[in-house]
């Protein structure tokens, strides 16, 4: 049994637990990859006195770079900078390299890949979507017979946290999002995940992996929760739905696709409406399979770095051989806007006189669907028919009664 050395760049949350998992679970992993996998190097600025593994820290990448028995890199720095350049470094020193770093593979993911490709390693990021949930490798592998046509999910647990306490305690974003925070769900700063940033990096990684070309941000509609309102989430259940937070994309018969990340109302007969708190869903749809759903906790140290840990495995079972997972780099005009497509929306806004406001929106939009609520006498809210998003927003503009009008998507 020959040793394969490793290295761990960036020793947070989720780097700590990485070298856990390795080194406690170390006669196991052994036996399942058939070599001794020992980390030589962890890479950090910071010092780590008194751990059992102090002396293998160190404060220069080129150590690692220059160090030709480094055959697998751990990338769990987090950011796009510096781990976008010593990943690309890694990779074009013959070197495998794993990441959990989701903003790194939605930022530079299809280039990444080929020079993997090119130097016949392997460029493996498992843990960027879901954390120890799996879900990339069966997309790549276990589903690799279908045409993939839509994905979709809650790919942040922190703002389905929110939105759970919203629905079932009636409790305001506010006082959500600060309990989130108390129990350190949510940082101090929460916008990555309350505007949706993060899920927006995971449905670009997710929509690269189904449909064969690499998103950018950039290109993806992104909302977030900040504007829902106990109103929304009461008007939601009344209909028969549940408000969530939702990445998702779609394969359109050009072969273009449309990508967005906004919260969405899922009707309760949804297996997405079902899931709660912290835990996350991807939806995988296919012409062969059907609905696949891979569920669970999409976060956390141990979680995550159990994901990290099985793609370290993997490139050490696969030190001359790459693993078959990639995509080709986008183009301009790949990901469509949305508003061009077809969908429902939910509408409330306030009105000064509701038979008049509701007369007024039948004229505009006959098929109408309202959500009468008895409570509230300065609102209506109604479920538009399927039609083109920009047309609809158009006919909900022309309804002049209308006032701070509020409008999200209904997916059924």
């Amino acid at each position: 049994m020959e040793t394969v050395n490793v290295a761990v760049m960036g020793h947070g949350v989720v780097g700590s637990g990485v070298v856990e998992v390795l080194l406690s679970h170390e006669k196991s992993i052994a036996k399942k990859v058939k070599n001794e996998i020992n980390v030589k190097y962890i890479l950090d600025l910071r010092d780590f006195p008194g751990l059992d593994y102090s002396d293998r820290f160190i404060k220069d990448f080129d150590l690692i770079l220059k160090d030709d028995s480094i055959k697998v890199v751990v990338e769990v720095m987090g950011g796009v900078h510096p781990a976008y350049e010593f990943v690309k470094a890694c990779l074009e020193a013959g070197k495998s390299v794993c990441t959990s770093n989701k903003e790194l593979v939605a930022a530079h993911g299809a280039e990444l890949l080929k020079i993997a490709g090119e130097k016949n390693v392997n460029f493996l990021f498992e843990a960027s979507v879901g954390g120890g949930i799996p879900v990339l490798r069966p997309i790549a592998q276990c589903l690799s017979a279908n045409d993939l046509y839509e994905v979709f999910g809650i790919l942040n647990g922190t703002t389905n946290f929110i939105l759970t306490k919203m629905i079932k305690e009636n409790m305001a974003f506010d006082d959500a999002l600060a309990l989130a925070q108390q129990l350190g769900y949510a940082e101090k700063n929460p916008s990555a995940d309350v505007d949706g940033h993060d899920a927006c990096r995971k449905i670009c990684i997710l929509a690269a992996l189904c449909f064969g070309k690499h998103v950018y941000p950039e290109q993806v509609r992104t909302e977030g929760i900040t504007k829902i309102t106990l109103a929304d989430v009461e008007y939601a259940d009344i209909a028969g739905y549940v408000i969530k937070l939702i990445g998702h994309s779609k394969l359109l018969e050009d072969g273009k696709i449309t990508a967005d990340v906004y919260p969405a109302l899922i009707p309760k007969s949804n297996q997405l409406a079902g899931v709660d708190d912290v835990f996350n869903a991807v939806m995988v749809r296919g012409d062969a399979v059907g609905d696949v759903l891979f569920y669970g906790r999409g976060a956390g140290k141990l979680p995550t770095a159990s994901a990290v840990v099985a793609d370290v495995m993997d490139c050490v079972k696969h030190l001359s051989a790459r693993k078959y997972l990639s995509w080709d780099d986008g183009f301009d005009g790949y990901v469509v806007d949305s508003e061009s497509v077809k969908t429902r929306l939910y509408v409330r806004a306030e009105v000064d006189d509701i038979i008049d406001a509701k007369s007024n929106v039948f004229a505009s939009i006959s098929d109408a669907e309202f959500i009468i609520n008895p409570d509230n006498n300065n609102e209506v809210a109604f479920i538009t028919p399927v039609g083109v998003e920009a047309e609809l927003k158009e006919k909900i503009a022309s309804v002049k009664q209308l006032k701070n009008v509020s409008v999200l998507h209904v997916l059924d």
